[in-house]
């Protein structure tokens, strides 16, 4: 199985959490911070305006979102997210 976004939604495959930090102090598993970048996974078709789709994220682009957005999903062994574009506030180039 595989999901499909429909509109403007993108599911994102959060980054792993860090595991220590700069100093090497090692970070329990309830202190950790869920990191707001992630990996595109699939993209909606979004609305077409003037013949142009408003999708500015294509699969395989590691992103930036608001760190509240969207809904959590998990789908066999693989967790999620599915949020809007509107939600995703930079591309990481």
């Amino acid at each position: 199985m595989k999901l499909v976004p429909l509109g403007e939604r993108v599911v994102l495959k959060r980054a792993e959490a860090e595991e220590t930090t700069a100093s090497g102090i090692i970070i329990s598993g309830q202190a950790k911070e869920k990191p707001a970048q992630a990996t595109v996974i699939a993209v909606g078709p979004g609305k077409v305006i003037d013949g142009k789709s408003t999708m500015t994220v294509k699969e395989g682009d590691v992103v930036i979102f608001s760190k509240y957005a969207g809904s959590e999903v998990k789908l066999g062994d693989e967790e999620y997210i599915v949020v809007n574009l509107n939600d995703i506030l930079a591309i990481v180039e």
